[in-house]
């Protein structure tokens, strides 16, 4: 399975990931609370997949997705948006996001998205 980094200011959030995550037999290998340090994680850690909110303090998603992509251009990034937030969802695609899943989270759609993206 899958060694998955979880990116969410709010800890409840990643609380809940987790949750859906480890049921589904992935490893939660890290987790960040912004931008800032997942990029710090994901050097740290290479992580199969990443699980990104785009909105955050310190750097957005949308800046540590491209500050990832840049060093590590293989990099799988699933973003997180609440419902609204499609253009920001359009914005990751273009640069380089490889799926999102929409909050609040339904368990098998992020273990299915998780799949495609991770094989």
């Amino acid at each position: 399975m899958s060694k998955v980094l979880i990116v969410d200011d709010a800890v409840f959030m990643r609380t809940m990931l987790k949750g859906i995550l480890t049921q589904g037999g992935h490893e939660v290998v890290g987790e960040a609370g912004n931008g800032l340090e997942a990029v710090q994680q994901y050097a740290a850690l290479s992580p199969d997949v990443v699980t990104m909110d785009i909105t955050m303090p310190e750097m957005d998603g949308l800046e540590a997705l491209k500050k990832i992509k840049e060093t590590y251009p293989n990099a799988n990034v699933i973003m997180c948006s609440a419902m609204g937030q499609q253009a920001m969802v359009v914005e990751a695609i273009k640069n380089g996001a490889k799926d999102f899943i929409v909050k609040p989270f339904d368990a098998d759609k992020v273990l299915q998205s998780i799949a495609k993206i991770a094989g």
